[in-house]
């Protein structure tokens, strides 16, 4: 028995599609924000490492709501990494393991990326009017969280990393 509320099929089709975008997005961050964490050294190691930690706990909550909304919307979540990275937006760097100023830059760009992205999706969510609106607050949180965290890595570049620039 599948629920009503008030969502075409079409509209929820692509409610899921952007959630399931923006849930492979975020657990592409999710894993690079870990392989990061485990993965960091030098000068600011600690304070490097607990604000990752902080960064992939948030995110966690972030991708447990995407992946819940798409169940409540009627669909199976995707949950392999290979789905994951077949919807992702984001570039993976495997083998490679950035030294401090080069991972902070990475983690920025892929929270850009995520912000645009996201104000494309509340765009379009808004564009298709009544039929995706449930989700439009969905992502608009997830839209604001990410800001929120992509600001630490920027005060964080800023304060060491001298001449830091986009």
């Amino acid at each position: 028995m599948k629920s009503e509320i008030g969502i075409s099929k079409k509209g929820l089709h692509d409610s899921v599609h952007i959630l399931s975008i923006l849930l492979s997005d975020e657990m592409t961050l999710y894993v690079k924000t870990r392989k990061f964490h485990w993965n960091v050294s030098g000068e600011s190691f600690m304070e490097l490492h607990k604000l990752f930690q902080s960064q992939y706990t948030e995110l966690e909550e972030m991708i447990d709501e995407v992946a819940e909304r798409i169940n409540q919307l009627g669909s199976k979540t995707i949950g392999t990494m290979m789905e994951f990275m077949e919807s992702t937006r984001l570039n993976e760097a495997p083998n490679k393991y950035p030294n401090q100023k080069d991972i902070i830059h990475e983690l920025l760009k892929d929270h850009e990326t995520v912000i645009v992205e996201l104000r494309k999706d509340v765009e379009t969510i808004t564009q298709k009017g009544k039929d995706c609106v449930p989700d439009n607050l969905t992502v608009s949180n997830i839209a604001a969280t990410t800001v929120q965290l992509n600001w630490r890595n920027v005060s964080y570049a800023n304060g060491v990393y001298i001449g830091y620039k986009k």
